[in-house]
């Protein structure tokens, strides 16, 4: 008798899951569940389409077809209300139950919605969907001015729309920097700067009080913490995900943050994995749990978990050193590992286009951020791996020209 999998979320790790699945059991019944009208998209282009830079044809990654060809059932538009790992089973609203031996849920976030008046209003927009990116690209190509709200990396996309569009923005942020998690006041520097160059201006140590409207409940304006007020025909905001995980009460799955996993994307309930920016994962580098909502990440995630739950055994461990670029500007940013977590650090600013930071934690490399020369990358992620330790040797580590060769690391790592 074939074995049943029920995937819920369509995004990279759930197809992704579902691809693997299929490669390592060709008789399985595969089901995958999702909210969504339309099947698995490139959220890393969808900003290059709200921008206007793309049209929809590059950014669909598999249409319909494509599970219909390997067997696997996509259930669209689908919403789940329930899971019962007693009886194997998960509800959904209106298209009957599905029954599983391995369930793997991918369901991802929704975006945090601001507290305040109006937060609703129409103009007012959140990006994580392709729906989400259209109607983006559509206000903003008519908006003159605009705000945009969340110094994080989803926040400077929203800025770059803008920019791209011709709006006349106002970048809205609580602390006195963009990221400032991340980046350091010389860091962020440059980041300021490109966005003013592009005519998105940063307002520091703010944050929003409310949104004025029209008599038609369209935002017209953005108050802002210190009582100034900003015309704003286009508003984008991004400040956090709520993970999507309401129709798991009752069943029994831990939670701290998103969904508790371990090192093999196995939840603490029997025959139930997860995948993707939902879950708190067990960092077998970092050696406690940590999340990562990047691309790469979440696929390798899906990959993982699905060879597992095809396995019946922990067979293959999730190790992955994750990166995160931007594109927006003329010098490049990257961030890689985890550049906001450790105990030390260090950085340089090389010109005014030209920055490097890196984090360290028990005197190991985790991660860092390189702007304008991103060209290390690929030795500071394999020094992650090695797990070396090697924060006694700064000066080294942030020479222009970083040859881990002169490194000395003992023989034992």
């Amino acid at each position: 008798m074939s074995e049943s999998y029920v995937i819920i979320g369509d995004g990279i790790a759930g197809s992704s899951a579902a691809e693997t699945i299929r490669e390592e059991d060709p008789d399985a019944d595969v089901s995958v569940i999702t909210d969504e009208g339309e099947a698995l998209y490139n959220r890393i282009l969808i900003k290059e389409f709200a921008k206007g830079k793309l049209p929809e044809a590059p950014i669909s990654i598999h249409e319909e077809d494509w599970y219909a060809e390997r067997d696997i059932d996509l259930e669209l538009n689908t919403f789940v209300t329930s899971v019962d790992p007693d009886a194997h089973e998960v509800h959904t609203h209106d298209s009957g139950t599905f029954e599983y031996d391995k369930l793997l849920v991918a369901t991802g976030g929704t975006p945090t919605q601001l507290p305040v008046d109006n937060s609703d209003a129409e103009g007012v927009h959140h990006f994580w969907t392709f729906q989400d990116a259209r109607k983006i690209q559509e206000n903003a190509d008519a908006a003159d001015t605009g705000v945009v709200v969340g110094a994080g990396l989803l926040g400077i996309d929203l800025a770059a729309v803008c920019a791209a569009q011709g709006v006349d923005a106002k970048y809205i942020m609580r602390g006195n920097r963009w990221w400032r998690y991340g980046l350091s006041l010389d860091g962020a520097e440059i980041i300021h700067d490109a966005l003013e160059e592009k005519g998105v201006e940063p307002v520091l140590e703010s944050g929003v009080e409310g949104f004025e409207t029209d008599d038609d409940g369209r935002v017209v304006s953005t108050v802002d913490a210190n009582g100034e007020e900003y015309d704003s025909e286009f508003v984008g905001v991004a400040i956090g995900l709520n993970f999507n995980t309401e129709y798991l009460q009752g069943a029994g799955i831990e939670e701290d943050s998103g969904i508790v996993v371990d090192e093999y994307m196995q939840t603490s309930v029997e025959d139930i994995y997860a995948a993707g920016d939902i879950t708190r994962y067990y960092d077998t580098i970092l050696d406690e749990h940590a999340q990562n909502g990047s691309w790469g990440s979440a696929k390798e995630q899906g990959q993982i978990a699905a060879k597992n739950m095809v396995a019946d055994d922990e067979v293959e461990s999730f190790r992955w050193v994750s990166s995160y670029s931007i594109t927006h500007f003329d010098f490049p940013f990257l961030s890689f590992g985890f550049p906001t977590l450790g105990d030390d650090e260090c950085e340089r600013k090389y010109s005014d286009t030209e920055w490097r930071r890196l984090a360290f934690k028990d005197g190991k490399l985790i991660g860092g951020v390189l702007i304008g020369d991103i060209a290390p990358q690929g030795n500071y992620k394999d020094l992650i791996r090695q797990e070396a330790e090697v924060a006694d040797q700064k000066e080294t580590l942030l020479e222009k020209d970083f040859d881990p060769e002169e490194l000395a690391i003992p023989q034992e790592q």
